[in-house]
C-alpha cells in the first residue's frame, strides 16, 4: 500500500487503536439530517451520535479531484455574489457542473456570503480520524458510492476505469483497504473494482424489484453487501442473502418504526440520515468521551 508520509497522515494513524465493532451496522448517509449534509462537521456530528460506519457520494472535478457530493452540479438558484460572478459569466447561473470545474473555482461559489463549495475527501478523512483519535476512539468503516452511469458518463464524471482509479489512489494514501467499502449501483465501476482491486470490499446499491438471483448475475459475483431500498426489501430475501455471506444493508431509513422491523427482520445494519434516532433505540455504538485533564470533559 502506498503512504502518504506528513505530518498530518501520522497524526491521524499513530496510537488509534480498532475496537469491536458490533455487527449490527449504523451507516451515517451524508452524516447527520441535524446539519448540512456533505459537510465535515456533519460527519463528525454522525460520529458522535455513534454510527459504526460513514457512507458518502463522492465525484470528481476538472483537475481530478474527489469531493464530497451527492450530485453531479451545484445548483445555485441566482444566488450569485460579487467573489464568484466571473464564474457565473464562465458557466451560467442554472447550476455547475463539478466535473467541468477546477476545486479551485467551485471553492469561491457563494450564497449570500455562505460558501458553497464541496470539501475534498480526504480533508473529510484527515479530520475523522483526527476526531476517532482525540474523542470517540472507535474507529469507522467508509461506505464510498461511485455514482455514474452510461448516460452520463463524460459529461458528469469520468468513465468507470478512472473514476474507480482516482478513488482509488485518494484513500490508498490514507486509510487501510480494510475500512473501505465501494459502493455503486452502475454494475461496470462494480466489476472493475473485483478485478483491478480485489482486496476492497464492494456493495452493490439496488433500487429495482429483480431478485437477488437476477441481480447478482447480471453483477457476476459475490458482493460483500447488497444494499437496497428498504421499501423494495423482502424478508425472504435476507436469508436468501445470507446463505451466500452477503450482508444486508438496505437505504435510506429514517422512521423509528422501520428501523426496529429491520432489526427484527435481521439485517445487518442500515444506512440512515438521522442516526441519532438509532441511537436512541439502543443501535451503534455506545462510547464514554474522554475527559480532559482538569476533569471537565469535553
Amino acid at each position: 500500500m502506498t503512504r502518504f508520509f506528513c505530518f498530518v497522515c501520522l497524526l491521524i494513524t499513530s496510537s488509534i487503536h480498532a475496537q469491536y465493532i458490533p455487527k449490527f451496522d449504523v451507516q451515517g448517509y451524508r452524516g447527520s439530517g441535524l446539519k448540512i449534509e456533505n459537510t465535515i462537521y456533519n460527519f463528525l456530528t454522525a460520529l458522535d451520535s455513534g454510527v459504526t460506519t460513514l457512507k458518502m457520494d463522492v465525484v470528481i472535478t476538472k483537475d481530478k479531484r474527489v469531493v464530497l457530493s451527492s450530485e453531479p452540479t451545484i445548483a445555485l438558484q441566482n444566488c450569485m455574489k460579487d467573489d464568484s460572478s466571473f464564474i457565473a459569466k464562465k458557466y451560467g447561473k442554472s447550476g455547475f457542473n463539478i466535473y467541468q470545474m477546477k476545486y479551485a473555482e467551485i471553492q469561491l461559489l457563494t450564497c449570500d456570503g455562505v460558501a458553497l463549495g464541496k470539501p475534498l475527501l480526504e480533508d473529510l478523512i484527515v479530520a475523522v480520524e483526527n476526531h476517532i483519535k482525540g474523542y470517540t476512539a472507535y474507529e469507522v468503516d467508509y461506505a464510498i458510492e461511485l455514482k455514474s452511469s452510461r448516460n452520463t458518463e463524460g459529461k458528469f464524471h469520468p468513465e468507470p476505469e478512472a473514476y474507480s482509479d482516482l478513488v482509488y489512489q485518494l484513500i490508498d494514501q490514507y486509510l487501510p483497504l480494510d475500512r473501505i467499502v465501494i459502493q455503486s449501483a452502475d454494475f461496470r465501476v462494480l466489476k472493475y473494482w473485483h478485478k483491478r482491486y480485489p482486496e476492497v470490499r464492494l456493495g452493490v446499491i439496488i433500487s429495482n424489484s429483480k431478485s437477488v438471483s437476477a441481480n447478482l448475475r447480471e453483477l457476476g459475483f459475490t458482493p460483500s453487501v447488497y444494499s437496497i431500498n428498504y421499501k423494495l426489501l423482502k424478508q425472504s430475501q435476507i436469508q436468501e442473502l445470507h446463505n451466500k455471506k452477503i450482508r444486508v444493508i438496505p437505504w435510506t431509513v429514517n422512521e423509528l418504526g422501520d428501523m426496529k422491523k429491520l432489526k427484527d427482520w435481521n439485517t445487518d445494519g442500515f444506512v440512515t440520515a438521522y442516526p441519532q434516532r438509532a441511537s436512541s433505540l439502543g443501535f451503534g455504538l455506545k462510547f464514554s468521551a474522554p475527559e480532559k485533564k482538569d476533569g471537565s470533559g469535553r
